[in-house]
């Protein structure tokens, strides 16, 4: 098993964007991907103002990633990594075992977690992402609230109504912010983010809600928000201006119901451990992001809203 959130060696971060983002030698979903694609020219929504005022715009963006408890690991194994059983308390909307999920395999915010507890794992070479909520080791295997396989080679999403590791049906690993994307200068993708309030609604690429509230303001799982191309960072740190980058160019993407506009990364050392122009990487990044707000964002216009 290799640490993921520790090895950089595996990482092709700088691929170029016409075969969109690689790690460990897969693609992260192929370049015309929701994920990866450039949405910077993409009109506005019709709704922006009405969903932008519902979703906390005074608000800063919070980076939610770092050293553990912070911030959700992964992992990636051989194709030669046994396979173990897995069930699930939703197992009607879940991927069926058995999962190549070692038995040390990290849990996010550790193994005594009681949060969501996810566990990621990256099969090299078949290139397939096995994702698991709430996951508990369960003597050989592991048991799960919920769990999906994706094939990173394909556009295939979940089926209709269906959950995943994350509540909007999406997988999590393609929209973290890794610490190896931000020492490298460039994140080609979408990056995940939460809201404490959503609706009873998705937006493809999600499939799934989390919500009991039909209000029309509220974001539907799946909305994508792109940081107003005005927006000037040009005080930011190195770090502070890839992130911002990302943000303008492929947008955010609405993944779970969380703390308002929390956004997602990996556990990697590095956050803590590595130093850009005199600061920790995490200090300048917690420096720049609390100076952008919700309000600074735009509802790119996307696709059909389902109910």
């Amino acid at each position: 098993m290799d640490a993921g959130a520790d090895a950089v060696a595996d990482v092709a971060a700088d691929a170029p964007p016409a075969s969109g983002p690689t790690l460990a030698g897969c693609p992260m979903f192929p370049a015309d991907n929701p994920w990866n694609r450039d949405v910077s020219a993409d009109p506005v929504d019709a709704q922006s103002t009405s969903y932008i005022a519902a979703m906390a715009p005074a608000k800063a963006v919070h980076p939610d990633w770092g050293a553990s408890p912070y911030g959700i690991p992964w992992v990636t194994v051989p194709a030669t990594q046994p396979k173990v059983p897995v069930s699930f308390t939703y197992d009607d909307e879940s991927d069926p075992g058995p999962y190549p999920i070692p038995p040390d395999a990290p849990i996010e915010g550790g193994a005594g977690a009681t949060g969501d507890r996810h566990v990621l794992v990256l099969q090299r070479d078949t290139c397939k992402l096995y994702e698991l909520f709430a996951a508990v080791k369960s003597g050989s295997g592991w048991q799960a609230g919920s769990g999906a396989v994706f094939d990173l080679r394909s556009n295939a999403l979940r089926p209709e109504g269906w959950t995943s590791a994350d509540a909007a049906g999406l997988p999590v690993l393609p929209g973290l912010v890794r610490f190896d994307e931000v020492k490298a200068g460039k994140i080609a993708h979408a990056v995940r983010f939460t809201m404490v309030n959503t609706q009873r609604a998705y937006i493809h690429p999600a499939t799934h809600w989390a919500s009991t509230k039909t209000d029309p303001a509220l974001p539907p799982m799946g909305l994508r928000v792109r940081l107003r191309a005005s927006f000037d960072a040009s005080t930011f740190s190195a770090p502070g201006k890839v992130v911002v980058a990302a943000m303008k160019t492929y947008g955010m993407l609405l993944a779970d119901n969380g703390s308002d506009w929390f956004v997602t990364g990996d556990t990697h050392a590095g956050w803590d451990g590595e130093v850009s122009a005199g600061t920790t990487y995490m200090d300048a990044l917690l420096a720049d992001l609390r100076k952008v707000k919700g309000s600074d964002f735009e509802v790119v216009k996307t696709g059909t809203i389902y109910k």
